[in-house]
């Protein structure tokens, strides 16, 4: 008897577009073939304890008895590179094919689901040099230390915002370790066997209403209570949680530089615009097969899974 083939399937999509229950609906479409199938997250923010309402984590009624692998792994004081969540992931791929179950990738940016799925290499980091790079920008400040990068390399410092200071200083980190830094992506090569891309569409003006109504119920469910208690677990020492969309503008509501209706519609606002961005760099990968964000295109996609698992019968 032939191998078993067992795929990768990614659903991506903006933010609010339904991956996790597109991703939901096909393992239970393929448990009811007789196949087992698991979701794996690839959104960076569902990592991290207690953070639920803002980042729209699936509870376990969402859930609906699919297993969910990396969420709730890590506490709001930690922080995970895209290196370590490839690894992470990847391991995890490997552990549910193993199994014979088809893993499931959902959430997540562009960015995070290329170094998953792709060829896609990163440069050793130094402790050392990132600590004393750290300790400067907390002195100097983003801007200057994106000018000291553009002084050594200005196509990296073309290609990264002044003000972002994580990519800055990680660029900086690189050059100095290896003596360049490229801010571009590697090529469409699959590291895995098997892939299945697809994109869940659906017309802007839904996507944003979609969203307005998302961030409303948020606040209604307790986002601002949420983030308290995360600010006594220690948010504001991490170094990624607390930028997460929604939690940062709360963090600035509880500070005392915008009111509460003003966080609220800056976190519409912000989300919209990521929405926008998500889609651009999804929109890049010709191997993404669109489709629209209905319940008959989950079972379209079902569908494919289940004949290529049966051809590699």
């Amino acid at each position: 008897m032939a191998a078993v083939t067992i795929p990768v399937l990614a659903i991506n999509g903006p933010t609010a577009s339904g991956k996790t229950a597109a991703a939901v609906g096909v393992a239970t479409s393929l448990a009811a073939a007789g196949i087992r199938a698991e979701v794996v997250n690839a959104d960076s923010m569902l990592v991290y304890r207690g953070m639920d309402i803002g980042t729209a984590k699936p509870s376990a009624a969402e859930r609906r008895g699919i297993p969910h692998h990396l969420i709730d792994i890590m506490d709001v004081t930690e922080s995970a590179s895209v290196a370590d969540f490839q690894g992470l992931a990847r391991r995890t791929i490997e552990d549910c094919r193993g199994r014979g179950v088809v893993p499931v990738l959902a959430g997540g940016s562009a960015l995070y689901v290329h170094a998953i799925l792709d060829d896609f290499r990163f440069p050793g980091t130094d402790p050392e040099v990132r600590a004393r790079l750290e300790a400067e920008l907390e002195v100097l400040g983003p801007v200057a230390l994106h000018e000291r990068l553009a002084g050594l390399d200005p196509r990296a410092a073309a290609g990264i915002l002044p003000g972002n200071a994580r990519r800055t200083v990680r660029a900086l980190e690189v050059i100095e370790l290896t003596g360049t830094f490229s801010s571009t992506l590697p090529e469409w090569r699959y590291a895995l066997p098997d892939v299945v891309q697809v994109g869940l569409e659906l017309p802007r003006e839904v996507l944003d209403e979609r969203i307005e109504r998302r961030v409303h119920q948020m606040w209604a469910d307790g986002l601002v209570a949420e983030v308290r208690q995360l600010v006594d677990r220690g948010l504001r020492s991490g170094r990624t949680a607390w930028r997460a969309l929604g939690y940062r503008q709360v963090l600035a509501f509880l500070d005392g530089e915008l009111s509460e209706d003003e966080a609220r519609q800056a976190t519409i606002f912000g989300t919209r615009r990521f929405a926008r961005k998500q889609l651009g760099w999804f929109r890049r990968d010709p191997r993404i097969t669109w489709l629209p964000a209905e319940a008959a295109s989950t079972e379209q996609v079902a569908g494919v899974v289940r004949g290529m698992v049966q051809v590699g019968l």
